[in-house]
């Protein structure tokens, strides 16, 4: 299923973007890392659902041949029936587990990389909100907006507290990330140094210099969460929480789907079991319908929740797994039923 459906996606793909990958000039070698890495970040995501579409046509086959009936009337039980479906679902829920771990964070950000560098070049790729973070104990960064693509941000500020009392405040109207060194390269800048009874101010047109904090620091993109480990996802959201960042549930969301998008394989693979086992009228395109049907469905409450957790508050871990939860009743209906 992967093998078929994956290659007509990337034609799809290919021909919407086309137009920009020649007038960006992309390199071909750049084009196929962007394609491969499209596989990997597409076939994750998909992969529950052509399992659940593979195991509806290969379990249609063996009932409109009446094998199933000839099966369970030898006297083994639909629960042995079912036994090599959940071994076959373990063994590509384990492998898509580990991809989704070690895996899609790579792929995932050479796929934006490459998106945001030669796809939406005439689109300015800001986040123009107002960004106050606290970065520790004593001090607290200002970007009025940030160009991730350039490493730049303009307008910072950067404030030193000791206590509730302002020590130093320093301003530049913009903050370059040089990767090279891994320092910042501040234009106009200008820090203000507070004393009991005068300030000292010191003006300088450009400043090289070296912050106690990184670039996600400064202001994160917004697919950063989908480029980290499990086990680095987990510190940064740490941080973002004790920052007070109000994109926490967006990268819980990602965090979560780490376990739930395995766990639907095994709920996927019931329901398709359950569905299928019977010798229909109409045969396997009637299965194959409902099966699609129930595939939109669970693609749309999946979404439907996701965006509730981003935009309105909505708890992250429930909005994740309750795709799993509505589909985890229906399949033990359905088992239920298929048994009888």
């Amino acid at each position: 299923m992967l093998l078929l459906f994956i290659p007509i996606g990337i034609m799809v793909d290919l021909s919407s973007k086309i137009d920009n990958i020649i007038e960006s000039k992309a390199p071909i070698g750049k084009v196929f890392f962007f394609y491969f890495n499209f596989t990997i970040y597409m076939g994750y995501l998909l992969f529950p659902l052509f399992l659940f579409l593979s195991i509806i046509w290969f379990t249609s086959k063996l009932a409109n041949k009446t094998e199933i009936i000839a099966i369970l009337s030898s006297g083994v039980s639909f629960n042995r029936f079912l036994r090599p479906y959940l071994i076959g679902a373990s063994l590509i829920a384990v492998f898509f587990f580990l991809v989704g771990m070690f895996v899609l964070p790579d792929s995932s950000k050479n796929f934006n990389e490459f998106k945001y560098e030669y796809l939406h070049r005439n689109r300015k790729d800001k986040d123009d909100g107002v960004k106050f973070r606290q970065i520790n104990d004593n001090e607290c960064i200002y970007v009025s907006s940030f160009d991730s693509k350039k490493k730049t941000g303009f307008n910072f500020t950067l404030e030193h507290f000791e206590g509730n009392k302002l020590k130093h405040k320093i301003q530049a109207t913009k903050i370059q990330y040089k990767e090279k060194d891994s320092s910042y390269k501040l234009s106009l800048y200008i820090r203000r140094n507070v004393g009991e009874h005068h300030d000292e101010i010191i003006r300088k047109t450009r400043k090289d210099t070296i912050f106690d904090f990184d670039l996600d620091d400064l202001t994160p993109v917004k697919y950063i969460a989908e480029t980290k480990s499990y086990s680095e996802l987990i510190e940064f959201i740490e941080k973002e929480k004790k920052r007070g960042s109000r994109y926490v549930s967006r990268y819980e969301v990602v965090k979560y789907k780490r376990w739930s998008i395995p766990v639907s394989a095994f709920i996927l693979t019931i329901i398709a079991v359950a569905v299928s086992a019977m010798k229909r009228r109409g045969g396997m395109g009637v299965n194959l319908a409902f099966g699609i049907a129930l595939a939109f469905v669970f693609i749309f409450i999946d979404k439907i929740f996701s965006v509730m957790a981003d935009q309105s508050g909505f708890n992250p871990l429930l909005a994740v797994w309750l795709p799993n939860i509505t589909f985890g009743i229906l399949a033990i209906y359905l088992l239920y039923n298929a048994k009888r």
